[in-house]
This record gives structure tokens, C-alpha cells and sequence, in this order.
């Protein structure tokens, strides 16, 4: 490629053509992601800790060292798996201004093309549940001068959330967005919007770049993608659809075994195994061994 991939999603971004991005939860669902055709990815907090804990998303992992390192190594496996771009969900920021200073450089050489970061208070909990609140202004401003400090590559992004909508009111949000984008951040995230007419005025109310998160069956009415190009939105988050298609598939194929006694190779229920070969890139790793043996 010509360009980077941090460079190939700021072009993406600003074109502001509503890029589907749907959210990743480990290496496997992202080559899926990228076998598709889908031009980004997004790995969900939402997603790791539902698929990897086993946990809702209301931040049980208290532990920020902890997750911090879970959320680098899953961003390595995913680098290491896929070339598309790659934005990573970094919560609060897991810590003050100094550690999302640490944060940020860590996912960058780990291979994340931007990052987003929220205003909530800890512990944070999903955009989409009741009993959100935000910390004060100049905590989260001070967070998004250390990420903007920290990139190396000016083409690294940072994408700053407010979930103020929720207590407060859009007015607050917006108002909280705006102060966000004069720190520096990149791409503006007003969560939980709760009517079309909120969703169609983000766009006419904030000038940077914006992200939708559509999240299914959350708060926020979904929108086609070419009314949300039509606004003019940057990207378009779609989180969690394939961990939600994912468990979905689970349950279906681990009831009709619990129900039949065996699973065959069908193909409404399971993937083949050739498939399932294809999609951890077996064949590569074949021609590969080929060509070491003497």
C-alpha cells in the first residue's frame, strides 16, 4: 500500500461518507471482518470483556494495569491477522492523563490506528445502560492533550466519547464535544442519542469528523448508512453485531447438539472445516512449510 493504514482511515474518515466499521472481539473475528470486505474494524471493550470474561460490560476488570495489557495484546493479535485499519475502545483511558500517555504509545506500537476514549466516570459501564455519569470537563480534556501528545504518527487518531447526552442533555453534550475537539481530538462521539432528530442534528451542531454507534436494540434509532453518508458522518459503529451474530450461532449449533446427540457438517449450522481452515489462513501457512522443508 501507498499509504499507512493510519493514513488510510483519516482519508476515509474525512471524506465523511459513513464508513461501516463493526466492532472485532479477537484475531478470528476480525479476519472475518476483513474477509468481508469491510474497509475498518473496531475492537469493542463491550466485546472483550463480554466474549473474554464472560462479563457484562460494567467494569468488573477494576484492574486498568491488567486490562490495559489485555487490550494491547488482543490489538497485536489483530494487527498480526489483518492489514485494514484498526480503532481501539480504551474506555476512560484506564487511568489519569499520564496513563493514557502510557496507553496510547503502548497500542500504537501494537499496531492501532486510533483510539477511542470517553468521559465517564469510574467504573464505566456500557453507553446504552442506565446510571451513566461523567467526570468534570477539564479531567477528560487533560486525558485527550496526553493522547494527542503522545501519537507518533500524526495520522494516529483519537476519537473523544461523551456520554453526558444521557444525564444532562444533548446541549451538554454538544457543548462537552466541542470543548473536546478544541483539545485536539480528531473524531467526535456523542453516545446515546435517543431520537432521529438528535442523530440529524450532530452533524449541523459539531464541524469535526463524527462517529454514530449504532448499537442493536440500544437507545439510538438506526439509520440506514446512506441517510447517515447523506449527513455526513464520518464512520458508523456497529460494536458488537458480530458478537451478538456470534452467540446466536453458538447456541443455535450447541442446542442441536445437546438436542440431536451429534452436529454434522451442516452447513445452516456450522461452518465447514475446510472454511474454518481458510479463515485462519491454513493454506498460507501450508505453502509456507513447503518451502522450509529440505
Amino acid at each position: 500500500m501507498n499509504k499507512n493504514s493510519k493514513a488510510i482511515l483519516r482519508d476515509r474518515v474525512n471524506q465523511r461518507n459513513a464508513l461501516l466499521v463493526p466492532g472485532a472481539f479477537n484475531a478470528l473475528s476480525a479476519r472475518m471482518i476483513a474477509d468481508l470486505g469491510f474497509e475498518a474494524l473496531y475492537l469493542s471493550g463491550a466485546g472483550l470483556t463480554n466474549m473474554y470474561y464472560g462479563l457484562p460490560d460494567l467494569a468488573f476488570i477494576s484492574l486498568r494495569e491488567s486490562l490495559k495489557l489485555i487490550v494491547v495484546e488482543h490489538t497485536a493479535a489483530i494487527r498480526d491477522a489483518v492489514e485494514i485499519p484498526l480503532i481501539v475502545d480504551i474506555d476512560t483511558g484506564f487511568g489519569n492523563a499520564l496513563n493514557v500517555r502510557q496507553t496510547i504509545r503502548a497500542l500504537e506500537r501494537a499496531g492501532a490506528d486510533a483510539v477511542q476514549i470517553e468521559d465517564q466516570t469510574f467504573p464505566k459501564r456500557c453507553g446504552h445502560f442506565a446510571g451513566k455519569d461523567v467526570a468534570p470537563v477539564e479531567e477528560m480534556l487533560s486525558k485527550i492533550k496526553a493522547a494527542v501528545d503522545a501519537r507518533q504518527d500524526a495520522n494516529f487518531q483519537i476519537i473523544a466519547r461523551t456520554d453526558a447526552r444521557a444525564k444532562y442533555g444533548l446541549e451538554a453534550a454538544i457543548e462537552r464535544a466541542q470543548k473536546f475537539s478544541e483539545a485536539g481530538a480528531d473524531i467526535l462521539f456523542v453516545e446515546a442519542t435517543e431520537s432521529l432528530e438528535e442523530v440529524r442534528s450532530l452533524t449541523r451542531l459539531l464541524d469535526k469528523p463524527q462517529l454514530m454507534n449504532i448499537v442493536i436494540g440500544g437507545k439510538t434509532p438506526a439509520l440506514d448508512q446512506s441517510e447517515l453518508a447523506e449527513l455526513g458522518f464520518g464512520l458508523v459503529l456497529y460494536a458488537n453485531a458480530a458478537m451478538q451474530g456470534a452467540t446466536l450461532g453458538m447456541q443455535k449449533a450447541l442446542t442441536q447438539l445437546k438436542s440431536n446427540g451429534r452436529l454434522d457438517e451442516d452447513p445452516s449450522v456450522v461452518v465447514s472445516f475446510s472454511e474454518r481452515q481458510r479463515l485462519v489462513n491454513k493454506p498460507f501457512f501450508d505453502e509456507l512449510e513447503k518451502g522450509y522443508t529440505y
